[in-house]
């Protein structure tokens, strides 16, 4: 494939991004309900249902301009497989740290859970940063990598959840957001780079996990439970069914590259297709995030593509592409926008600096444009860190 960079891959990431900024920081009662996050149980979604799924089609679609770019650098598939084994780790790794915050029993840990939070951020930016190469603060870039490990087996060791008596450290979960990112883009990537540009077989491993998901919600899957502790999101089939409709579309992409209207209209029907068949799919299966459903995973594959096509056509087609500026502030620089934000809030929270004053539960209209403001202000926020060469990079 060749690495011909599309406007709309930033502008779509960027732009859910943003929401995922948003409605996190909306998560909060009084909000309309189309806008939260939809209870396991109950048949349906909102706007906060969608934005993840959203972000985990474009993990799928950026695969293949990631990989050429990488080839056109020299670099052979062996060292690209092990790039993708590394970040996956580390997107693993900063996850399980994420999800165990909550977790931390201050009491056992001798440290207030703010103050462990944001240690550990620090390390995690000391640690990813993306650092200038060479030159002479090569050993300054070297000491301040080695602060970071130094800070966060600090933070591990003195880790503790549960109660005295029942001690336990970090659990892997459902390995947090970042986790989950981390397996939808270990399966998409390891399986571009099998069977490279071969559209077909990209469809059939994309079938194969959506077919894992129906198997596994049919509860048909029990035999692999051994493997659930460590391999329960891939065996589940739901993140990488939503990356891999990422990576069909790339490749649909490429093969209509040179014709963009038949680009727009095959990733555009494709799209109303899975919408279909996740409508189809709702006969069986309740439209849930919480319990990873096919006919949620479907039904956002569907908005996602046809998300995608209309900003195809607004941004690489008719070139109209001013008004998403902030979209794309985010979109180029998207794991530092969404882990910057986390720093404010342990701030905030361990100085009880009383900064969200617009989370009114009697006032949803004044919480919905503070958690507006939010958004962009967060974006702009790591825009300006990358701008002192701040920018995480796995």
């Amino acid at each position: 494939m060749q690495n011909n960079r599309l406007y709309s891959v930033d502008v779509m990431r960027g732009l859910t991004l943003f929401l995922m900024l948003f409605v996190n920081d909306l998560y909060m009662p009084g909000v309309p309900q189309w806008l939260g996050h939809t209870e396991a149980s109950y048949d349906g979604m909102g706007l906060a249902d969608w934005v993840f799924p959203g972000f985990l089609f474009m993990v799928g679609l950026a695969v293949p301009f990631a990989v050429s770019s990488r080839r056109k650098k020299g670099e052979s598939d062996g060292a690209i497989a092990r790039h993708v084994v590394l970040r996956t780790a580390s997107l693993l790794f900063i996850g399980i740290l994420i999800l165990n915050v909550g977790q931390l029993n201050s009491e056992l840990s001798g440290i207030d859970r703010s103050w462990w939070a944001l240690a550990m951020y620090v390390a995690v930016f000391l640690i990813w940063n993306r650092y200038s190469q060479g030159g002479r603060w090569r050993y300054g870039v070297i000491a301040l990598k080695v602060l970071g490990v130094a800070i966060l087996t600090w933070l591990l060791v003195i880790f503790r959840a549960g109660e005295a008596g029942s001690e336990r450290w970090l659990t892997t979960g459902w390995w947090g957001i970042l986790g989950l990112i981390g397996w939808g883009y270990f399966v998409a990537a390891l399986g571009y780079l099998l069977v490279g540009n071969r559209l077909w077989a990209c469809m059939l491993l994309w079938l194969l996990f959506i077919a894992l998901n129906i198997a596994d919600q049919l509860g048909l899957l029990g035999f692999f439970d051994v493997l659930r502790p460590v391999l329960g999101v891939v065996i589940g089939g739901n993140v990488p069914s939503m990356v891999l409709a990422g990576l069909v579309c790339a490749l649909l992409l490429h093969r209509y590259g040179g014709t963009p209207w038949w680009q727009v209209g095959i990733v555009a029907a494709l799209g109303l297709a899975c919408l279909a068949a996740g409508f189809l799919l709702r006969e069986w299966f309740i439209l849930s995030k919480i319990y990873g459903t096919p006919s949620w995973a479907m039904v956002c594959n569907g908005i996602s593509m046809v998300v995608f096509a209309l900003l195809f056509a607004t941004a690489d087609v008719f070139g109209y592409r001013r008004w998403a500026n902030l979209f794309t502030l985010a979109g180029k620089n998207s794991l530092t926008t969404y882990l910057a934000p986390d720093v404010i809030y342990y701030l905030c929270w361990g100085f009880s600096i009383p900064l969200f004053i617009y989370k009114q539960a009697e006032s949803p209209w004044l919480a919905i444009g503070g958690s507006l403001l939010w958004a962009t202000a967060m974006i702009y926020f790591a825009y300006l860190l990358t701008r002192i060469s701040i920018r995480l990079k796995l």
